[in-house]
């Protein structure tokens, strides 16, 4: 890439930058050197490291110590116990020497180690500094670049060319200095790997040696026990059960043995006299190599230990290996080899390693000659044989031995260690460690058990391969990052003044990029919306046309729910403009009046086919103390709750969806609610959203304020846990499987959640797989009149008149049931009373019947499963069998309704037979129960068509408007409204065809004007027009033509109305700007039209001369 220099206005300011520059560079150099000293002076110095395994050595020697002292100390207790009793304080003097000296030792490492830290915070700190400057130096140049009118790139491809070839030598040798580094650290690392393997390696075999001459001794002072106690005393003062008992107690002293014998020495002269004074033959080893840990023996199928010069009977074992009692210790050949060194020695002598039977562990026997009376250390080996009355015997458990010790250091994990007997040096034995070698170097260490005869080593290696030395890893690559880091703020200075002029040219060109790319993601926003709200206008507007008609209250019923599922499509078509808003932050909330109770009925609706395919119970409850009235944004509040229902439905095979309203001063007393399902089935607990909700947790934000609380509870499937943190992430599924298996696109609960907190509430949920989940969510209104005009309702007070006073009433085992039944009757002004009981039922509606007037039963609704599945049919049938012989008129009765959630065809035909009027299958909606109840009852008429209001009426009556839109669905919809309200309509199919009639003069009072058409659109049809009037009304005004030319009109401007299904704001800008008067978005309403149309007929401003 060509270097390029931006040249300021004058000369002074580019010295001035050229000179800086420069600066720069000396600053790098004498940052990198000061770096460069620090790190090799610290390099020379101790490291951290070594000292830090220096002081695991000296915690491994502090335990060993204390292991060791407290070992003595009990071993000390025990001979007490045997010889007499005395106790005695030892004092632990040396391992607080120890314990102090390795405190002090360990607190040496701290100053220096927070002197090498606070060095490096002191350099970070410069290199911060330096960086600080540069930035502020480069956003002065650019500002004061920004702030230059006009410039112009200039050549200067020699400029800065040595200062980047110096600053790149410098980044070079920097980063060869970082490599050097990292050998020098790694060598470090490998030689203080080593000499820790080294001091661990000979700090175990000490350790373990010292262990082995403590145990070697112990047994050596239990033979002199024996010598003393049993053949120095007449009678002996040890027998068995003194031995068994003594070893027994002593156990733990000698962890390392497996156990512990004594054998006397009896020649073949006194064995017959042996035998009779101990009751049993002196026998034979099974093997000749046994040992003494085996657990196995049988000694009745011993066969007596064959003729010799002399025996070894064991006479005294311990517990453990009391089943070798009896037998002769010279019949194994290992064990003979061993007694007839350690006699003639005077010494402890080893056995070679074998198995060990009991543990299967290679162990060895450790034996001492038992003396009858005191030898100097130079005598004879006749001497010391013939001095021999017995033999003491322990046999050792090697691994067992060396996992002991193991255990107690701290590093233990550390290193493999492998025991060898190297008494033939060409073949050796290993006595401990696994067949796989460590990794990396070994290191032997000699050891010394007492026995100069056998000669044994350990080798040591580290179990794992050498880590990465991340150490010097790191050392270097952060040497390496900060002379990449310093070279690139230089080089991002020498380089700033060159990129300000291609910045800036980029920036422009990218600018005209990103507002290209608005207009186009608006225009293609646009074309979605028109072409998917184009057909839906026919289908509203057809609608709409029916329910004009003349309609029974079932049809206008089906009707009704026809076009609340249109607006329901073109409401989650607008979810997606929604989210766009959202993302831009301009979307914003109605403030209008409304019922809650009607937005319910109406989400019911929606979802009721799905829910009774299914099979499921859907029911809605508003509490009595939600006003009547709202003012709010009701098509948010209904787009948040058809989202949770509508997921609801998604996710529910059986069970139960229930929506409540209340007021969240109210949530706390509903204890009652929580105790019974609609369903039976379980639910999730729905407290716990509550929980979290600051609205329980403080005060309301006004007077007039009223803060909701709604809930969707279901017995779905639930959401996993791990998917439930991400549950309101835009286009985000709880499930991989979702999108195949239930679909939708993830942005529903994204955007409720955004709707909630514009709302001024929030938003939970509580689920469990298997169980179901509860959504809960508050939002602020305020309360409305009930006389406001605004409002729509779906039915008008003199239709819920027709049943106000009449009495009625609920059976229904389940009390939730009955409430929500008994909710949608209030709201027809019945006075509903509510029976749990068959018993009660029966009763009370025999008693209604004696009462006349509005007092009368009018009316019993049974659940279908009122008091058990299908218990609710044959309810009437044992109202019958309760009359006792008094026969009742059927007009006495009252009306009985079934309540179900599905019917079979056959059940349908039982109902009349067994006497229901009607049935109303779930979800109960009140357009419905007014529809059924009309027919049961024979109260109110048919709706008569209505015309629309008079107002509109008055103001259209008699126009000549001309509609024009290709679509011929949309130009018979628009015609049809318009000829509803009395208008002459006159219908165009072009832009062209409205040009041709709207040329003055005719007689069109308006046009309404589609804006997007092939060949000629909306806009350019209207600019057309405009400019067709324009031309005549100069004509008109310069004298040219006169105005009965032109129909006798002075000035010529007739009304044009865009008729579009755009619905963004740029649309309607775009409208007024080609000449358009107003704007009217498919599918209108009647009251959309009214104000589009009311202030240019009723102000007469067609002018006329």
């Amino acid at each position: 890439m060509a270097n390029r220099r931006v040249s300021f206005a004058d000369d002074r300011q580019c010295k001035v930058c050229r000179r800086w520059r420069n600066v720069l560079v000396v600053l790098f150099v004498l940052c990198w050197f000061s770096c460069s000293i620090f790190l090799l002076r610290g390099f020379e110095d101790n490291g951290i490291l070594e000292k830090l395994g220096v002081k695991n050595l000296q915690n491994e020697r502090k335990k060993t110590l204390l292991d060791q002292y407290n070992r003595s100390k009990h071993q000390l207790r025990a001979l007490a116990k045997l010889i007499s009793p005395f106790n005695q304080d030892l004092e632990t003097v040396s391992y607080e020497r120890e314990a102090v000296k390795t405190s002090e030792e360990h607190q040496k490492i701290f100053p220096e180690t927070w002197f090498n830290i606070l060095a490096l915070i002191v350099v970070a700190i410069g290199l911060f500094c330096a960086g600080f400057a540069f930035g502020r130096f480069s956003k002065s140049s650019h500002e004061q670049f920004q702030n230059q009118k006009h410039y112009k790139p200039h050549n200067s491809k020699g400029s800065g060319k040595w200062s980047k070839k110096f600053l790149f030598l410098g980044v070079l040798f920097g980063l060869l200095v970082a490599f050097w580094i990292f050998v020098n650290m790694n060598a470090d690392f490998t030689e203080r790997r080593k000499e820790t393997l080294v001091n661990m390696c000979e700090e175990r075999a000490r350790m373990l040696q010292d262990q082995f001459n403590v145990s070697m001794n112990h047994v050596h002072a239990l033979a002199i026990l024996v010598s003393t106690f049993h053949h120095g005393k007449q009678p002996s003062a040890i027998d068995q059960q003194i031995f068994a008992e003594y070893t027994a107690r002593t156990a733990f002293e000698r962890p390392l043995m497996s156990g512990v014998a004594y054998a006397l020495r009896v020649l073949h002269a006194e064995r017959e006299e042996f035998e009779k004074k101990h009751g049993w033959k002196i026998k034979k080893m099974e093997t000749e190599d046994q040992s003494l840990a085996k657990d196995d023996y049988n000694l009745e199928k011993l066969d007596p230990s064959p003729v010799q010069d002399e025996y070894a009977p064991v006479i005294l074992s311990q517990e453990t290996v009391s089943h070798i009692v009896s037998i002769d210790m010279m019949s194994g050949k290992e064990d003979r080899e061993n007694i007839l060194r350690a006699r003639a020695t005077g010494k402890g002598v080893l056995t070679s390693p074998f198995n060990l039977l009991k543990s299967n562990h290679l162990g060895v026997v450790l034996t001492f000659a038992v003396y009858n009376t005191n030898l100097p250390h130079s005598a004879t080996p006749e001497q010391w044989t013939k001095a021999t009355v017995g033999y003491l015997g322990a046999s050792f458990d090697v691994p067992s031995l060396v996992d002991k010790l193991l255990h107690q250091l701290a590093s233990k994990q550390t290193i493999v260690v492998n025991l060898y007997d190297t008494t033939n040096v060409f073949a050796p034995i290993r006595m401990y460690g696994p067949d796989v070698d460590g990794a990396g170097e070994m290191h032997i260490s000699n050891l010394d058990f007492g026995d100069p005869t056998r000669k044994h080593e350990m080798h040591c290696r580290f179990k794992h391969k050498p880590p990465p030395p991340w150490s010097a890893i790191t050392m270097s690559v952060g040497v390496a990052v900060i002379v990449l880091l310093v070279g690139h703020i230089f080089h991002a200075a020498l380089n700033r003044i060159e990129e300000v002029e291609d910045d800036y040219r980029q920036m422009r060109e990218l600018k005209v990029r990103a507002e290209a790319a608005d207009v186009a993601k608006s225009q293609f926003l646009a074309t979605v919306s028109h072409e998917i709200r184009t057909p839906m206008n026919g289908v509203l507007g057809m609608l709409q046309m029916l329910m004009d008609t003349d309609l029974d209250a079932t049809q206008l019923d089906f009707a009704m729910t026809a076009q609340s599922s249109g607006k329901a499509l073109i409401a989650l078509i607008n979810e997606v403009l929604d989210q766009a808003k959202i993302e831009s932050g301009r979307l914003e909330l109605e403030a209008v009046a409304f019922d809650v109770r009607d937005v319910l009925d109406n989400v019911v609706s929606l979802f009721s086919d799905k829910s009774q395919a299914k099979g499921i119970e859907m029911a809605v409850y508003v509490s009595e103390q939600v006003p009547a009235i709202l003012i709010g944004d009701p098509g948010r509040f209904r787009q948040i709750i058809t989202n949770l229902v509508g997921n609801s439905v998604k996710f529910t095979e059986e069970g139960h969806i229930f929506v409540s309203v209340y007021l969240v001063e109210e949530v706390n007393n509903l204890e009652d609610d929580l105790c019974e399902t609609l369903s039976g089935f379980p639910i999730v607990d729905k407290q716990k959203i509550w929980e979290n909700f600051s609205k329980f947790k403080s005060s309301t934000e006004g007077n007039n304020a009223i803060n909701l609380i709604v809930t969707v509870e279901d017995t779905g499937v639930g959401i996993p846990q791990d998917a439930q943190s991400r549950i309101f992430t835009p286009f985000m599924q709880a499930d991989s499987s979702t999108s195949r298996t239930y679909g939708g696109t993830g942005i529903g609960l994204s955007i409720s959640k955004c709707l909630v907190d514009l709302m001024g509430g929030e938003i939970g949920f509580v689920s469990k797989p298997g169980i179901g989940s509860t959504f809960s969510f508050t939002a602020v209104f305020t309360e409305g009149s009930k006389t406001s005009g605004d409002i729509k309702r779906h039915f008008s007070d003199s239709t819920l008149s027709d049943f106000q006073g009449l009495r009625g009433m609920v059976a229904d085992g389940r009390c939730i049931r009955a409430r929500i039944i008994k909710y949608h009757l209030q709201r027809l002004g019945i006075h509903v009373d509510i029976v749990t009981n068959q018993d009660s039922a029966r009763s009370t509606i025999l008693e209604a019947c004696s009462t006349s007037g509005r007092s009368r039963l009018a009316m019993v609704l049974v659940d279908k499963d009122a008091w058990g599945e299908g218990s609710g049919i044959s309810f009437p049938q044992l109202i019958e069998c309760r009359q006792n012989g008094i026969v009742l008129s059927q007009e006495r009765l009252p009306k009985m309704f079934l309540i179900a959630t599905s019917l079979r065809p056959t059940e349908v035909y039982e109902l009349k037979s067994a006497g229901y009027a009607d049935s109303m299958i779930k979800p109960l909606r009140l357009s419905m129960i007014i529809a059924c109840l009309r027919r049961a009852l024979g109260v109110g008429h048919k709706r008569q068509q209505v015309k629309g209001p008079k107002a509109l009426g008055s103001i259209l009556h008699g126009k000549n408007i001309l509609v024009v839109d290709d679509n011929a669905i949309n130009r018979k919809v628009a015609a049809c409204t318009l000829k509803k309200f009395g208008a002459k309509v006159t219908c165009a199919d072009s832009g062209k065809e409205a040009i041709r009639r709207l040329q003055p003069p005719h007689n069109f009072d308006a046009c309404f004007m589609d804006v997007q058409m092939p060949e000629m659109d909306g806009f350019e049809a209207t600019m057309t027009i405009r400019d067709i009037e324009n031309r005549v009304n100069e004509l008109i005004k310069s004298g040219e033509a006169s105005p009965e030319m032109y129909g006798n009109v002075a000035h010529w401007h007739v009304p044009i109305l865009a008729m579009t299904a755009d619905v963004i704001q740029a649309t309607h800008e775009q409208c007024l700007r080609c000449g358009m008067d107003d704007y009217v978005s498919k599918p209108f309403e009647e009251q959309q039209l009214y104000s589009a149309v009311a202030h240019f007929f009723e102000s007469d401003m067609i002018g006329v001369s």
